[in-house]
Formats: structure tokens, C-alpha cells, sequence
């Protein structure tokens, strides 16, 4: 089978890969429908951190069931199937505290960029769609792996709730997404920090009310006077910098919400700005499985549409051009068809 490898920095190949086989009761082989390049998956392609050795690419999935291992007992051969970019069982205390990103027997999905994945704690992890899905929906589920999910989280554990002010900062699928969830929780008002115009224009489409541009300083300025002077009631920080973070926390209103899901380069936080401005922070990996079922439901009652986030289809073997195009901001997500 053909699956994505990086070798280096700038360095990712399609090449021949070992057909995976279930190795554990709890897992479940699928036929990859559909796979994409992740923002994160980004970070190492640019070599931070280096690549030690050869390493299989993917995170984001969804595919029909080839076979299961025999503890698996929720999904069956044919099923269609999502699953989380993270492996877990959904049983173990933390995933029954609605954290399965921190599963006690869990970690991260790599490999899904392929014509097929093995996927451990299978019960846990995938959730079957009610139906084979007509193709046009397929883009919009793949989004739930990843992308929807931790969009959703960042308005979540930002507190967004029914006609509140919304600042979204981070332009790319989860930012986008981080919109189209706002205006899913009820906000009255979502604020999209973005300067690029296709993006802004997509922000839009997904509900966001108001674009700021600026930046630094000047970004804080817009923000605050657009709220009167007070900042937002929830920031979703979707990008993981220094920079990034530190304009969350300024554009929060005292007492507000940050959330922050963007994987975190050389982010510093001062105690002292949070004891001053009492701002509520939370993060981290998605808890995407908590989140599959209501999600997989509004794409298929097709009340929602993110797949629109994907802006170039490319085949598995041109999974390259996926990368570099990411990379040189001219797609803001790319798609993989096997």
C-alpha cells in the first residue's frame, strides 16, 4: 500500500508501505476513504523539532472497516467510521471526565495519510456514521477528526455560550472552524483576526461578524475599541506562537475566557498578567471523541459545512504538493484521496 513518510525537513514522500495487520484484540484495520495534511503536521515537516528518522504521517481519518480484532465490540467490517486524532479507550477515568485526549491507555494517531491504518483501541476511538455517506459529505466528516473537533473544543473550553463576544485568533482550519463552532454555540459577536482575503471571506461564510487585520499592539487596539474598551468574553487561541497567545490574553475582557489548542513554540505565560487580569485559561489536545457523535449528527443532517476548509483535493501520491502548498500559505487545508 501506498502511505506518507517524512524524511527530513522539506522531505515527505509517498512510497510503499507495509500493509498494517491487527496486532491486539482492541484493534480495527480501515480502508482510509479520506486523509489530510494537519497545520501541526507542518511543525516537523519545517523541522522543528528535526526528524530523528523516517517518520509515517497522519492524524486526520475516515474509512470503511476492514477487520477488527476480537475484543472490538461498537464497529463492525463495512461500517463507515471517524476516528480521533487521538487513540482512546473511553473508559478510563479521564476519558469518563470527557477528556479522551488524555486517555490512560491512549496517545496519537500517525500513519493515517495511507490506503490503510490500523487503529488501536478501536471501540474507543472510531464512531460509525448512521449510513454509508453520499461522497459530497465525506470532506465535511473528515473534518470532525481533527480539525472540527478542536475547533469545537476551543469554543468550548473558551466558554462561548448564546450572545456572547467571540475573538478567534488564527486564520487556518481550526480558526476557521473555531468560527463556524462560535456561531454554532449562539455568539452574537465573533471577531476573526485575519489578513488573508480568501480566508476572511470563508471566516465570514461560517459566521464570523467583524475582521481585524491588525496585530500586535494595533490588533489589541482594534479589539478593545470594538468592545467598547472591555475586550471579549472568549478568545480561541488557534495557532500556538508567543505572539499568538499573547494577543488571546490581551483581547480578553477582565474575568474572560482563553482557550488555546494551537500545538504550543516557545509560548511564555507570566503568572502575574494572569493573577491581574483573572483571565480563565484552558487547552491542550482536543478531546475529539468526546465531541464525534453530535458532530458526525449536524454534518449529516448537513446543518453545518466544514469542508469548505479544504481548498485543494490532491491523490495520496501527491501528497508532497499538499505539504509545500500548506507550507507556502497557498491552500489553507489539503485533502488526500487514496
Amino acid at each position: 500500500m501506498r502511505g506518507t513518510v517524512l524524511y527530513g525537513t522539506g522531505d515527505v514522500r509517498s512510497e510503499e508501505r507495509p500493509v498494517p495487520e491487527i496486532t491486539a484484540p482492541t484493534d480495527a484495520i480501515i480502508r482510509v476513504v479520506a486523509a489530510c495534511v494537519c497545520g501541526s503536521d507542518l511543525w516537523p515537516y519545517r523541522g522543528m523539532p528535526p526528524v530523528k528518522e523516517p517518520a509515517p504521517m497522519g492524524h486526520e481519518y475516515c474509512g470503511i472497516v476492514e477487520a477488527v480484532g476480537d475484543a472490538v465490540t461498537t464497529i463492525k467490517p463495512g461500517q463507515f467510521v471517524i476516528g480521533s486524532f487521538c487513540i482512546s479507550d473511553n473508559t478510563c477515568p479521564n476519558c469518563r471526565y470527557g477528556y479522551q485526549s488524555m486517555c490512560m491507555q491512549g496517545g496519537f494517531m500517525s500513519g493515517a495519510q495511507a490506503e490503510l491504518l490500523r487503529v488501536p483501541q478501536a471501540d474507543g476511538t472510531l464512531v460509525a456514521t448512521p449510513d454509508m455517506p453520499a461522497d459530497d459529505l465525506i470532506p465535511h466528516l473528515l473534518t470532525i477528526s481533527d480539525v472540527l473537533g478542536t475547533g469545537w473544543f476551543a469554543a468550548d473550553a473558551a466558554n462561548v455560550r448564546p450572545g456572547s463576544t467571540v475573538v478567534v485568533v488564527g486564520d487556518g482550519a481550526v480558526g476557521l472552524l473555531g468560527v463556524l463552532s462560535a456561531k454554532q454555540m449562539g455568539a452574537a459577536r465573533i471577531i476573526a483576526m485575519s489578513r488573508h482575503e480568501s480566508r476572511q471571506q470563508l471566516a465570514s461564510e461560517f459566521g464570523a461578524t467583524d475582521i481585524v487585520s491588525e496585530r500586535g499592539d494595533a490588533g489589541v487596539e482594534r479589539i478593545k475599541a470594538l468592545t467598547d474598551g472591555v475586550g471579549a468574553d472568549s478568545v480561541l487561541e488557534c495557532v500556538g506562537t508567543n505572539e499568538s497567545m499573547q494577543q488571546a490574553l490581551r483581547s480578553a475582557r477582565r474575568g474572560g475566557y482563553v482557550s488555546y489548542v494551537g500545538v504550543p513554540h516557545g509560548v511564555e505565560l507570566q503568572a502575574g498578567q494572569l493573577f491581574s487580569t483573572m483571565v480563565h485559561l484552558h487547552g491542550g489536545p482536543a478531546p475529539v471523541r468526546r465531541y464525534l457523535p453530535d458532530l458526525i449528527d449536524l454534518v449529516w443532517q448537513r446543518k453545518i459545512t466544514p469542508g469548505k476548509v479544504f481548498d485543494l483535493v490532491l491523490p495520496l501520491a501527491d501528497v508532497a504538493e499538499g505539504y509545500r502548498a500548506m507550507d507556502e500559505r497557498r491552500a489553507i487545508k489539503a485533502l488526500l484521496r487514496p
